[in-house]
C-alpha cells in the first residue's frame, strides 16, 4: 500500500507543479496584460483534487492520523483556484489581479502543505 502511496502523492505533486508551471509561463504575459489561464493550470488544480482525495482515503484505510482543519484548509483553497480557473478558462484577457490571485492562492496552499504541522 506505501508503494500506491507514494505513486499517488507523486501525482499530487505532478498537478501543483502544472498548475504552479502554467501560472509562471503567464507571467511576462500578465505584465503585458495578455495573461490567461492555459490548459495545464485547469488540468493540474484537477489532478491535486482528485489525488488529494484520494490520498485522504488511502492514509484513513492505513489507519494514520490525519489534521483534518488543514486539510480542509487545503481544499478550500484549491476549490477557490479550480473555481477561479473553470470559470475564466475562455477568456482571452484577465485582469492582472485575478491572475495574480490564482498564483497566490497556488503559493499559499503549497506553504499549507509544507509549514503547517
Amino acid at each position: 500500500m506505501d508503494v500506491v502511496i507514494n505513486v499517488v502523492v507523486a501525482l499530487h505533486i505532478i498537478g501543483i507543479a502544472s498548475l504552479l508551471g502554467g501560472f509562471l509561463t503567464q507571467m511576462k504575459a500578465m505584465g503585458a496584460g495578455t495573461a490567461r489561464f492555459v490548459p495545464a493550470m485547469l488540468h493540474g488544480a484537477l489532478t491535486m483534487l482528485v489525488t488529494g482525495i484520494v490520498l485522504v482515503g488511502l492514509n484513513q484505510m492505513q489507519g494514520h492520523s490525519l489534521n483534518n482543519i488543514k486539510i480542509g484548509v487545503k481544499m478550500a483553497v484549491l476549490v477557490v483556484i479550480l473555481a477561479l480557473v473553470y470559470v475564466k478558462r475562455d477568456e482571452e484577457k484577465l485582469p492582472k489581479p485575478l491572475f495574480g490571485a490564482v498564483g497566490g492562492l497556488t503559493m499559499l496552499n503549497i506553504f499549507i502543505a509544507l509549514l503547517w504541522t
